[in-house]
């Protein structure tokens, strides 16, 4: 019997024809971004946003490289009142896979307060630490889209960066957000492995699945805690989600005793609303980072799918264990 599922990328080179569909540009900020009312800014993320859509990675097992941005010198500031903060507040907070990792970026892919690094840089140094590569995007992807590439080891980015008379808030994920909270967990290969395992979970999974997907994702990937011991036994809480190691506010905020902090438990947090602009009222807390991923590893095994996926690291391409029609992906 021939199984129908919704369309998914088959193999990584698809990721060349249909991201564009799927994108939101954001061409027309929300009123209540900093950089509504700046002609002079809008431009500025247009003309990032056309070379990132005009960049295709190719079918050869190396992508092809990312053009860089010639980032002004505001941007660069931004950067690095962004980048100054975190850095004082990660020995304390961030978990540690996420500091070991920040050091090999400040080390070999130019992290530091001075420039803001290049996604092909960054990129090459993600494919020699776990085998994950960047791509350039123009602003949200769907969930669907964004869980599919994480099943080819590939991460989405934007270039832009917030705008520059409010470096600490940003309404959207920005170079920021992509840089400072995702790169250093992805780098960590345990790490990549979850990652992937999720976004393999998520091909050919119902609409409602990808939603339940998406939330854990939320509660883990983006805004995840986890505790960890140190050389006496003592136990702490650290952050390993990306909202959090991006944002001093949500870092300090997670980490005081304002928020709910409950056991990381997906079947619950699959359920759990959350809201996008305003630091989280509940996080949830897994026993050890080990523990996040294999709680997670269990959760994404019980999507209801009636077949099952690999990805093969030498053709780029997702394998299944059934004869599969794809359906055709909607505009």
């Amino acid at each position: 019997m021939l199984l129908q599922v919704p369309w998914f990328p088959r193999h990584i080179s698809d990721f060349d024809h249909f991201t564009q569909k799927t994108l939101d540009a954001d061409e027309d900020l929300e009123a209540d971004h900093p950089g509504f009312n700046d002609a002079a800014y809008r431009q500025r993320r247009q003309d990032i946003c056309t070379a990132a859509m005009a960049y295709k990675a190719g079918t050869g097992r190396v992508p092809r490289p990312i053009e860089p941005v010639r980032y002004h010198e505001d941007e660069t500031a931004a950067w690095g009142a962004v980048y100054t903060r975190l850095m004082k507040l990660y020995p304390a907070y961030a978990c540690r896979e996420a500091n070991y990792n920040m050091r090999l970026l400040q080390a070999h892919a130019g992290y530091s307060a001075a420039r803001i690094p290049q996604l092909e840089e960054v990129s090459v140094f993600l494919r020699e630490a776990s085998g994950f590569s960047c791509r350039p995007i123009t602003g949200l992807l769907s969930a669907r889209a964004f869980l599919a590439a994480l099943a080819f080891r590939v991460f989405f980015s934007t270039q832009y960066i917030r705008h520059p008379s409010q470096p600490f808030y940003t309404p959207e994920p920005d170079v920021c957000h992509e840089l400072l909270g995702h790169v250093p967990m992805f780098a960590d290969p345990d790490f990549a492995d979850f990652s992937q395992e999720i976004g393999l979970a998520s091909l050919g999974a119902s609409d409602a699945d990808i939603e339940r997907l998406a939330t854990c994702y939320w509660f883990s990937v983006e805004f995840g805690l986890c505790h960890e011991k140190d050389a006496y036994g003592q136990r702490s809480l650290k952050a390993y989600g990306a909202g959090c190691l991006s944002s001093f506010g949500e870092l300090e905020h997670c980490m005081s005793d304002k928020p709910e902090v409950r056991p990381w438990d997906p079947l619950q947090a699959c359920k759990q609303e959350y809201p996008i602009t305003t630091f989280q009222p509940v996080y949830y807390a897994a026993e050890s980072f080990a523990d996040a991923r294999e709680r997670m590893s269990d959760f994404a095994s019980t999507i209801s799918r009636p077949f099952n996926v690999r990805y093969n690291t030498h053709s780029q391409r997702i394998e299944f264990d059934r004869n599969v029609f794809v359906a055709p992906p909607s505009d």
